[in-house]
């Protein structure tokens, strides 16, 4: 494991199908961002179950065989899953490298995800990870069992990848005036990332005049190409239907709140997007 203390950007690789995207995209805002990369393969826990639970119907020298048994076993688990993931890592830095990222460093904990990333949020830029992870194999649909607690745990822009790599010529800017809007809204005016790229500020609804164009005038401010536009319908249907008409590559939104309650996360702007949209989602809180 090599740590890296500057500000980066951390890439979760799973081995799922997203990890090549997840290193493409993470090289493209690296390249951008003059920034380095953190690779990162999490080993998660597996409990196995205790051999005291079999005492019923095992004698107590099977038990003991078997206890050094499953001992072995796991130790060869282990073992097998270091080296699944080391080969992971060395094989999306070879491809971080070839994208055009300078500098690329790897990293294996054990234990939770959500546990690695709080720890080490401090010196996270930019997070990037698939919109699904290994467990979820080839679906195509569904949100990873962690996307949720991640985007909640942490308070760093996180670029969820749902498709191949595009280098992103065009963004959308999801913008209502909200604090979390005027923050990606900040983050998109001073990021090098958004720089040379065209931006559409999107509102939906009524009253938007004096809010685009206070939107517009600190993206200009900022040397950023805007093209506004106010849209009329369901929020979620009409920025997906903006995006597809002016192919736009790249989403950028604030992130739901801190509400733990899943029913109204699956009923937000937020979920509903990650859902909906065919390309990639930055997420800011």
């Amino acid at each position: 494991m090599t740590e890296q203390k500057d500000p980066h950007v951390l890439s979760c690789i799973d081995g799922s199908r997203f990890s090549g995207a997840v290193c493409d995209y993470s090289a493209w805002i690296a390249n951008r961002a003059s920034a380095p990369i953190k690779l990162l393969h999490n080993i998660e826990r597996v409990s196995t179950p205790a051999v005291a639970d079999l005492s019923g119907s095992i004698g107590l020298g099977s038990q003991e065989e078997l206890l050094e048994e499953l001992t072995s076993l796991e130790q060869q688990r282990s073992k097998l899953l270091l080296e699944q993931g080391r080969q992971m890592l060395e094989g999306a830095r070879e491809r971080a490298l070839k994208g055009g990222a300078e500098r690329v460093v790897t990293c294996q904990r054990h234990g939770s995800l959500i546990e690695s990333l709080v720890e080490l949020e401090d010196h996270i830029r930019v997070l990037v990870l698939g919109i699904r992870g290994e467990e979820h194999g080839e679906a195509n649909r569904g949100l990873g069992a962690q996307l949720e607690t991640v985007v909640r745990s942490l308070h760093k822009p996180i670029l969820v990848v749902n498709r191949e790599f595009k280098a992103p010529r065009s963004i959308m800017l999801a913008y209502d005036g909200s604090e979390a809007a005027r923050k990606a809204l900040d983050m998109v005016a001073t990021s090098p990332v958004f720089k040379a790229v065209d931006c559409h500020l999107v509102y939906v609804g009524d009253g938007a005049e004096s809010v685009l164009a206070e939107g517009a005038e600190a993206l200009s401010h900022g040397g950023v190409s805007v093209i506004s536009a106010n849209l009329q319908g369901k929020t979620v249907e009409s920025l997906i239907a903006y995006q597809q008409e002016h192919d736009i590559d790249l989403t950028v939104m604030g992130a739901f709140s801190h509400s733990k309650l899943r029913d109204l996360l699956l009923g937000s702007v937020t979920a509903k997007m990650l859902l909906g949209t065919n390309q990639p989602l930055l997420l800011l809180r």
